[in-house]
C-alpha cells in the first residue's frame, strides 16, 4: 500500500511540473505590447530629413519601426487648422507619446490631451507659450527641447549685413499668430538699432500673403529680407526662395531646409539633431519617466549654411572671411 502512495506521489509531481512548465510557456509566448508612437509635423515631403532624423535616433535606441515600435505619422501639410484634428486623432488611437514640431502642433497635441506625454522637438519658449512651468521642471505632461529661435533673429541679421556691407533697409517677414513671434521681431529690432538698420515687418498669415510681401519689400526699398520662419513660411519655403531671387533679393533664413530648396543662407539650431534627441526622450518615456521629471534641452547643434548657385543668381559674392565660418557650402 505504501509503494502504490510513493509511487502515485511521485506522478501527481511529475504532472505538476509539467503542467507548470506548460504554463509558464504559454506565459513566456505572451506578445509583448508594441508601443505606439504619435507624430504631429507640418508637410511630409519639406520635412523629410527630419522624419528620418527620429527614425535614426530611434534605431540608436534599439527602436525598428515596424519591428518593436509603431510610428502614426500625421502632417498638415502647411495647414496649422489641420493640426487640432489630426492631434485628437492621435489622442483616438491611444499612442502612448506625441511627438510634435513646432509650437503651433504643441498646443494642437496640448489641447487635445493633458494626459498622453508630449515631446516638443522645437519651440522658441516653451514657458512663454505655456507649455511648461520652467524648463527645469516642466510639471505637466509636455517636454522636449527648445530651439532657442527668439534669441537668433539679431545674428541672421548680422550676417545679412555682413554679406551685404550697404544694407540698411530689411524686409522682415513673419507671422505675427506664430507662437513666439514678438519676442523674435523684439531681439531682431535690438540688434536693427545697433547695426543701423531700418526694418520693415510684413506679415504673412496665409500662402497667398507671400506675394504681397515681396510687393511690399520692393515697395519699401529693401535691400534684403530676413525670414522669421513659421508654419506658413516654412512650409512654403520654395516658394518664398523662388521670389526671393526672383526680386534679387539676398534672404536669410532660419531653417536649413529653406537653403536646400535654393535659398542664400540659413543660420539656426539644427532642426535635425533636435528632432533625432528628441528619441532620447520617447525612450525615456515609454520605459516609464515622467514628462514632468524630464528637463527641457537646449540646443547644442547650429549650423550657418550658404548656398553659392543662389548668390550667383542674384550676382552677389560671398566675402571670403564670411564664407569660411560656414559649416556647409552648398556649391
Amino acid at each position: 500500500m505504501k509503494v502504490v502512495r510513493s509511487q502515485w506521489s511521485v506522478v501527481s509531481l511529475a504532472l505538476s511540473a509539467m503542467l507548470f512548465a506548460l504554463s509558464a510557456g504559454a506565459e513566456a509566448q505572451q506578445p509583448t505590447k508594441i508601443p505606439r508612437v504619435g507624430y504631429l509635423g507640418g508637410a511630409a515631403a519639406s520635412n523629410a530629413g527630419r522624419i528620418e532624423a527620429l527614425r535614426q535616433g530611434l534605431r540608436e535606441l534599439g527602436y525598428v519601426e515596424g519591428k518593436n515600435i509603431v510610428i502614426e505619422w500625421r502632417h498638415a501639410e502647411g495647414k496649422p487648422d489641420r493640426e487640432r484634428s489630426l492631434a485628437a486623432e492621435l489622442v483616438r488611437l491611444k499612442v502612448d507619446v506625441i511627438v510634435t514640431v513646432g509650437s503651433t502642433a504643441t498646443r494642437a497635441a496640448k489641447e487635445a490631451t493633458a494626459t498622453i506625454p508630449i515631446v516638443m522637438t522645437q519651440d522658441p519658449d516653451p514657458v512663454a507659450n505655456g507649455f511648461v512651468a520652467s524648463l527645469a521642471r516642466p510639471a505637466g505632461n509636455i517636454t522636449g527641447l527648445s530651439n532657442v529661435n527668439r534669441e537668433l533673429g539679431g545674428k541672421r541679421l548680422e550676417l545679412l549685413k555682413e554679406v551685404v556691407p550697404v544694407l540698411s533697409r530689411a524686409a522682415v517677414f513673419g507671422t505675427s499668430t506664430f507662437p513666439g513671434a514678438s519676442q523674435i521681431l523684439r531681439e531682431t529690432e535690438l540688434a536693427a538699432g545697433s547695426l543701423r538698420i531700418q526694418l520693415q515687418y510684413l506679415d504673412v498669415l496665409d500662402p497667398k500673403d507671400i506675394e504681397t510681401a515681396f510687393r511690399g519689400a520692393s515697395k519699401g526699398r529693401a535691400e534684403g529680407i530676413l525670414s522669421l520662419g513659421g508654419s506658413v513660411l516654412n512650409s512654403q519655403r520654395a516658394r518664398v526662395v523662388e521670389l526671393a531671387a526672383k526680386s534679387r533679393l539676398p534672404a536669410i533664413y532660419g531653417i536649413g531646409e529653406s537653403v536646400e530648396v535654393g535659398g542664400l543662407m540659413s543660420y539656426g539650431p539644427s532642426a535635425n539633431d533636435l528632432t533625432r534627441r528628441a528619441a532620447t526622450y520617447v525612450d525615456k518615456i515609454l520605459k516609464g519617466a515622467k514628462p514632468s521629471d524630464l528637463p527641457v534641452e537646449q540646443p547644442t547643434k547650429f549650423e550657418f549654411i550658404i548656398n553659392l548657385k543662389a548668390a550667383k543668381q542674384i550676382g552677389l559674392t560671398i566675402p571670403p572671411n564670411v564664407l569660411a565660418r560656414a559649416d556647409r557650402v552648398i556649391r
